[in-house]
């Protein structure tokens, strides 16, 4: 296998790369950055990580309101 372009929502994120019998994920997109270099079994175990990943820094951020006047 060679290099492959990971998506997320239509946009690339990253791509995956073979290393070590598994594919080492390289981020290019801010994001996703916490997941660079990990190495993962697939291509679709490395979109479930970005997916979770993404969900958990949505539901961890705060919630920021306009004062209304």
């Amino acid at each position: 296998m060679q290099k492959q372009v990971i998506e997320y929502g239509g946009e690339p994120v990253g791509i995956v790369v073979p290393d070590q019998d598994r594919l080492k994920f390289i981020a290019v997109k801010f994001h996703v950055i916490d997941l660079d270099e990990q190495r993962f079994s697939s291509a679709d175990e490395v979109r479930l990580a970005i997916r979770n990943h993404v969900l958990a820094q949505k539901s961890a951020a705060p919630v920021v309101r306009a004062a209304v006047a």
